[in-house]
């Protein structure tokens, strides 16, 4: 299921398909907002949102088999 497909579920709920995109952006700009504060966001039944920090480690370039550096990131 895509945003697309998850605004249609909720316009089966509520009036119109234009309320329903209202209603997903703001659940998604809100999680988005709560994880740049660094915050975890928990839903219950559904799931739990975090930023992590992964570790640099060594990659392979699947197309020439050259070994590389992937940098630490935040997911």
């Amino acid at each position: 299921m895509n945003k697309g497909d998850l605004v249609k579920e909720v316009a089966k709920v509520v009036s119109t398909k234009k309320e329903a995109q209202v209603a997903v952006d703001c659940v998604f700009s809100t999680i988005t907002k709560s994880l740049k504060k660094k915050d975890t966001v928990t839903i219950i039944g559904f799931g739990t949102f975090k930023v992590a920090q992964r570790k640099a480690r060594k990659g392979r370039n699947p197309g020439t088999g050259e070994e590389i550096k992937i940098k630490a990131k935040k997911v």
